[in-house]
This record gives C-alpha cells, structure tokens and sequence, in this order.
C-alpha cells in the first residue's frame, strides 16, 4: 500500500503497480480452499487403518509416516492461509503430543461447513460467535464424560499408550512398548509440594539402534551413549565410577593466530613435538589427579591423549552429542567441565559404567542419591523403520503424560465426538440467531472423525455414522467404531482409550483458527496473488495463494499427497 488519500470524503487506496487484492467472499473462498487443502493432505492418515505418506526432499531424503505433524511441517507451504492451518498441529503437538491429524481435519471441516453457511448469506461474524459458544459448550462437555484415572493403573495407561501407537510403526509391538512407555513415564514421575502430580519426561531420553526388531527394544535406568570407546587398551567397565563430563577438547591447544616455525635442527623439531607430548600430559595428569575414571568428551580427544588415558586405566569416550552430555548430568549428577586446568574432585558425577564392545553402547546408571533419568533404546530393523517407530514412541510418552497429570480419560474410536456432538446439538435448541447455526454446524464438524476412521477403513462412512448416533441415542455413552470389524462396540471396555486433555486442546486449537481464517475478508499481496484457489486433483499441491501456493516438498511433492 504505497499510500492513503481523502478523494470526495472516501479513502482511497492506492496500491503499487503489482499488488493484487481480493475481498469479502472472493476472500473468504481463497482462505478457506486452502485450509481444506492442508486438512485434505493428512485425513487419509487418521486412524488404526490410515495411510503413510512418503516425504522426497530436494535433496532426495526420504521420509515415510503418517504423523500428521511430521507431514506438514516437511511440506514446502507457501500460502499464508495454509501456514496457519499447520500451526494448528504444531500447538497441537506442543501442547498435548497427540492428535495433530484430527485438530487440523476438525478445523479443515469447521471452514468447509462455515463456507455453506456464508453462501447461505450468514455472516462470517455469526458464525464465529456460534463456533465459539458451541467449542466451549464442547469443552465442557468433554468434562462431563471423561473417566477419572488412577496414576498407579497401568493397565489402564498401557491401553492409552497402545491406542496412540495403533495404526503407527510402532503397532507390530505395540503391547511390548507400551509397557516401556509407562514404566518410562512412571520413572519420571514425581509428587510435587502442592500434592499435584508431576511428569518430567526431560528425563528420558531416547536412543535407536537399527538391525535387530522393535521387539528387542528396552527400557534402561540412566543414559545410553551411543559411541565407541576411545582406544582399544581401556578398560570396558567402571563400577561406582567418578565421571567426567568434559565439553572441551583434550588436544593441543591452538595458536590465536597462524603462525609459522623455522627449525634449524631435527632437535628443534624434537623439542617442539616434546612440549605438545607433555601438554597432552599435563591435562590427563589433571584428569587423573581429580580422580576420574570415565571421561564422555563432547570433543575431540587426541590419539596420544587417548593412549596416556588408556595407561592409567580411565574409559574415556570421544564426540559425545551435547544432548548425551546434559542428560549424563542428570544421571551422573556431575557438572560439566569447560577448564581442565581448574578441574576438581567436586565437579564428577557417579556411575556404574559398562562398554558393551557388540554393540558399541555404553550404559551408564547412576549411584547417587538424586540420580535421575532413564534411556528407551528403540530397535528397528533400518533407519526408516526407527525415525517412524520414534516418532510413534514420543506421541506415546506424551500422552501417557498428560494422562497421569490431567488423571483423565475418554473412550476412542469416535465415541466421544459423536457423544459431543449429540450433546452440543441439544444445547443449539437454546443459542438463539443465526448462532444456532453455527453451532450445529459445529456439532457436524465433529462427526468428522468417525466418517472418516470409517472411509480409512474401507468401511461406508453414513451407515456407521447411523449406527454411532442410534447407540448413542440410546443412552451408550461410549460406543464407537471398531474399525477392524466395522462394528459399534464399547470402545472404552475394548481398550481404546484417549487423554481428555488432547481432545479439548484439539476442539480449542481447531475452533480457534478456523475463527481466525473466518475474521479475514480482505487480501492485500504486494505481489502476484492466484484467485483460483481450488485444490488440486493430487491433493495436497495445493491452492496457489500468495507466493506460489502450496507447492510440496522442495517442488517435488506436488501431487504425491
């Protein structure tokens, strides 16, 4: 907008020779085709039966999984509209850890339904306040039909945790590794001053390890390092170890500036390697005097330095990541180093340490009392398979999570959104206007996720709709799909389970931006700006919008969504 004037007492805008703009409906319809854009993109992924995306780069890596923030983040999203559609399933993760797919699918719907309101000549103002008052009545109501949990029931999170991880690499195994995952989350689990119960999951930390099955994967006390250890002549184990944590480089130290030598002498140059020699002495002398008898070095170590190490039988380790090294602090309860040279014995930590030369892990737990941390060492059988079965794993530990500390749960497979939706059509009776609406508009948005675990299933989605509403009805709280038989059972009896938490995140973080979309009726592009705004037949290329529309992945991902 290069500037403003007063012309017969109307504004004027004046807009530079390649503006665009679009207004009112024109407007509304270009956002909202590109928020149904990104909500078509990983619909087909929701549920036990969804489907794997495949993520090429430009630079040619490949990505596999159904993780419906993984997806999005990867895709190169050009259009603005679209880009706050993804910040719906980056708060979703954020906040809840799971239920990124059905958050951005709720949202997708909510502006399809609100766009069939508009052509109805209902204004967008209407339908905010309906969408608002019908996602606070939903919230409340998810209230109403939680199930209080007991943090001491495992068996319970177990099945929270095998829900999570139904229909993600991680389902072949999944009774194995849930039952890591709660032990991991009960691990770290801590009663605070307050009486509230707290869960840190900073404390565990992950590691993979590919060629062998998921199924061999482990829960270990303290950390894993995945490293080998510095030279063959060291010990491989330390029992009630001192530790060092060292984030500076046991090498010669280098010159401010470069600098050039002139030798007379082959015994000049003597001298010259005998002062670094002793050098590479003095610090591993300092080492040693401070009492270490593991060193993990975030950097370098010289091969003479590893050999004097070697000789006064200290494990030492090379390149450790930084991540490894802080939560080698919390398992060790040692401090990390910067200056050997003011090294001392209060700055180690204590372990037990143990080299496993087959693997090329070290296990380190800790002795002390405050010691706290613990490792889930994830197996798979290639990389693919690992980036995917970690992925699966961290929604898992985030949901158990939030389960111990919101102490909530509800029944699955859809059950709770047609119970919502039931109940937020009941209370549309009493919202009077055009809210009313809006609201049941609302309610149908919600009906969203069993119509679709239902197509994803192969399964017809308006006669299982039917069927979930006629249970529901009847007074059956909690019956939903099971997608594996295409019948209406108790899903909260057949193990099923969610977190209360991540559903109202998801109703609030879906409402809130299909709101924010919806308050937009004017487009102003300094540049080249497409009114087309259709998506694609492939999907998830996209709406063109401002800058070139929603493109896949580094330009290769057009159609394959």
């Amino acid at each position: 907008m290069s500037q403003q004037q007063q012309m017969g007492g109307q504004p004027m805008i004046v807009l530079g020779e390649d503006s665009q703009r679009m207004k009112d409906r024109d407007a509304q319809s270009h956002n909202i085709s590109a928020a149904k854009a990104v909500a078509e993109s990983v619909r087909s992924t929701l549920g036990p039966k969804g489907m794997d995306k495949m993520l090429v780069s430009s630079t040619g890596s490949i990505t596999v999984t159904n993780d419906g923030v993984t997806i999005l983040q990867e895709m190169d999203i050009d259009n603005p509209t679209a880009s706050m559609i993804v910040e719906v399933a980056e708060t979703q993760e954020d906040e809840a850890g799971d239920g990124t797919t059905t958050a951005v699918s709720v949202a997708g719907e909510l502006l399809a339904n609100a766009e069939d309101l508009i052509e109805q000549d209902i204004h967008a103002t209407a339908i905010i306040k309906g969408f608002q008052l019908a996602s606070e009545r939903a919230r409340e109501e998810i209230d109403n039909v939680a199930h209080d949990v007991d943090p001491e029931d495992t068996e319970l999170l177990k099945q929270v945790a095998e829900t999570s991880m139904t229909g993600k690499g991680a389902e072949l195994e999944k009774e194995a590794l849930a039952e890591l995952v709660v032990s991991a989350v009960q691990a770290v689990t801590v009663e605070a001053d307050d009486g509230e119960t707290v869960v840190d999951l900073e404390y565990v930390n992950t590691e993979t390890q590919t060629g062998r099955s998921a199924g061999e994967s482990e829960l270990l006390n303290g950390a894993v390092v995945d490293k080998s250890l510095a030279h063959a002549d060291m010990p491989t184990s330390a029992d009630d170890a001192d530790v060092l944590l060292l984030d500076t480089a046991i090498e010669i130290d280098d010159t401010d500036a470069d600098a050039s030598l002139q030798l007379d002498s082959p015994d000049q140059l003597q001298d010259f390697l005998d002062k670094e020699e002793e050098q590479l002495r003095q610090k591993v002398d300092a080492i040693a005097e401070a009492g270490a008898d593991v060193v993990f070095c975030q950097k370098g170590i010289d091969d003479l330095a590893e050999h004097f190490l070697a000789k006064e039988g200290i494990v030492a380790a090379s390149r450790v990541k930084k991540s490894d090294l802080s939560f080698l602090r919390e398992v060790t309860e040692g401090d990390i180093v910067s200056d050997i040279d003011a090294l001392g014995a209060e700055s180690l930590g204590s372990a037990d340490v143990e080299y496993d030369e087959s693997e090329e892990l070290f296990y380190v737990e800790g002795t002390g009392e405050d010691s706290h941390g613990v490792t889930l060492l994830l197996r798979g059988s290639t990389d693919h398979v690992v980036d995917e079965l970690e992925r699966g794993i961290g929604d898992a530990l985030e949901v158990v999570a939030q389960t111990v500390s919101d102490g909530r749960v509800l029944a699955g497979g859809g059950a709770v959104e047609v119970e919502v939706a039931r109940r937020v059509r009941d209370y549309a009776d009493s919202v009077s206007g055009r809210e009313q609406l809006a609201v049941e508009a609302f309610a149908d948005a919600l009906e969203l996720v069993p119509r679709v675990l239902a197509g994803n299933a192969g399964l017809d989605s308006i006669d299982t709709l039917v069927d979930l509403r006629s249970a529901h009805d009847d007074g059956d709280e909690t019956a939903g799909l099971n997608v594996f038989t295409g019948e209406v059972v108790d899903t909260f009896e057949a193990g099923v389970v969610e977190p209360a938490h991540a559903k109202r995140q998801g109703i609030s973080s879906a409402t809130e931006a299909a709101n924010l979309v919806l308050k937009i009726d004017d487009i102003i592009a300094a540049g080249d700006l497409s009114t087309e705004g259709e998506e694609p037949e492939g999907g998830a290329g996209g709406p063109g919008g401002m800058g070139g529309g929603m493109g896949g992945m580094g330009g290769g991902m057009g159609g394959m969504m």
